[in-house]
């Protein structure tokens, strides 16, 4: 039997606009096992965002629990190394290269020295054919491009777990399975 990850247990994330309140999670729970692949899949504004944001502590849930590997989750650094997350719109920093964008997360919190960082990203750029955008800056790159790098940047820091918030929705159709296969 495979050992359980993650386990979330009556989620709730509730919002206030104005005099009314929107649930965009109410009563969530479920399981993922070691080496299990799950999607998640709902209407536009089903909370599938909201539910992998709260995951990774980037939204404070009403009520509920997220256990990793048995354990309730906090905002320490050490969770935070074990949780990777690739956003809808990417979020690549606009000011910095390819290169930068990769390195900048296991450098700041040292989890891999800077000549490290940067050979690590040379290699993971290598396998998805980028390496020669290694110096480019993020406006410079197509869609596909700049999913890939994040998924790099994520990828770098080594997580046990990835969260991927709609990774194939701005790709043309000849990208996707570049993508897929990348985040396998």
């Amino acid at each position: 039997m495979k050992n359980v990850i993650v386990k979330t247990q009556d989620l709730k994330k509730y919002y206030k606009t104005g005099n009314q309140t929107v649930k965009a999670l109410d009563g969530v729970d479920f399981k993922v096992a070691e080496r299990e692949f799950v999607s998640i899949i709902g209407k536009s504004g089903s909370g599938k965002s909201t539910l992998l944001r709260c995951i990774n502590k980037l939204e404070t849930l009403t009520k509920g629990n997220i256990l990793l590997d048995g354990k309730n989750i906090d905002d320490s650094l050490e969770f935070h190394k074990k949780i990777g997350m690739v956003f809808q719109s990417f979020n690549l920093f606009e000011n910095l290269t390819v290169l930068d964008n990769i390195t900048l997360a296991p450098i700041k919190t040292k989890t891999l020295s800077e000549i490290d960082a940067v050979k690590r990203a040379k290699e993971l750029l290598k396998m998805i054919n980028l390496e020669s955008k290694i110096n480019e800056y993020p406006r410079s790159l197509s869609g596909g491009e700049k999913q890939r790098v994040a998924i790099v940047r994520s990828l770098i820091m080594s997580p046990e777990i990835m969260l991927f918030d709609e990774p194939t929705s701005a790709l043309d159709p000849e990208m996707i399975g570049e993508v897929l296969s990348l985040m396998k």
